[in-house]
């Protein structure tokens, strides 16, 4: 075999030896990638976009340890939310669901930890000084109380409850103790039409299935913390 031969086909070798090599790399790229999205995916709610509960507290506890007495929890109910399911259907329900959704992650904005807990229960965590909070909690509320226009043109009246709480005024930087005294105050609030900033007693509630047990005094916007 002549030298030019010779070099042709070792080149030739090289490139194939390279081909093969990259077919696999290629491949896992392309499930590297599907195996990330569908991660992604397990991580948010598909009706509302919402963190699930185990991504959204991972990520409230680290909101809560970075920013501390800065944090803000809050609790969010819709209000009469089985009604609207008997009396409009499932899919009015869950386009209402997903409104709300799409106004708590706008409100509380990209840094926030925003999860929807299950069924019409959501919970915020954000970093907001002391200075903002009753403004921007009075904003949350009326944004919570816009009426919603469903596919057909109807329109919903919607509300919602809101309980709040802080490491200030409960004492604690937990988030379980922290979700639970906002959990109370936005049972007293329930209807009232704004949100109700706890206090130390209502994190002292002892909770039934993760839920308040109680109704201790009631915290109003002036003490916010």
């Amino acid at each position: 075999m002549d030298p030019v031969t010779q070099l042709r086909t070792r080149i030739e070798t090289r490139a194939l030896l390279l081909t093969t090599a990259a077919v696999p790399l290629t491949g896992w790229a392309v499930h590297a990638t599907a195996l990330h999205r569908r991660l992604a995916a397990t991580k948010r709610d598909p009706l509302t976009g919402l963190l699930r509960r185990d991504a959204y507290t991972h990520r409230a506890r680290r909101l809560l340890a970075r920013h501390g007495d800065n944090t803000v929890v809050a609790m969010v109910d819709a209000d009469k939310f089985k009604a609207i399911n008997d009396s409009l259907g499932h899919a009015a329900g869950d386009s209402v669901l997903a409104a709300f959704g799409a106004r708590l992650a706008a409100w509380a904005g990209p840094a926030a930890a925003v999860g929807r807990l299950g069924g019409d229960e959501f919970a915020l965590v954000l970093e907001l000084p002391a200075a903002r909070r009753v403004q921007r909690l009075e904003q949350l509320v009326r944004m919570l109380h816009t009426s919603v226009v469903l596919d057909d043109g109807r329109t919903v009246d919607v509300a919602a409850s809101v309980g709040v709480a802080t490491p200030a005024a409960v004492a604690s930087r937990d988030l379980s103790v922290l979700q639970r005294a906002a959990d109370t105050a936005l049972y007293e609030g329930k209807h009232s039409g704004r949100a109700v900033f706890a206090t130390a007693a209502h994190a002292s509630v002892p909770s039934v299935n993760g839920r308040r047990a109680g109704r201790p005094g009631t915290a109003s916007w002036g003490r916010a913390a």
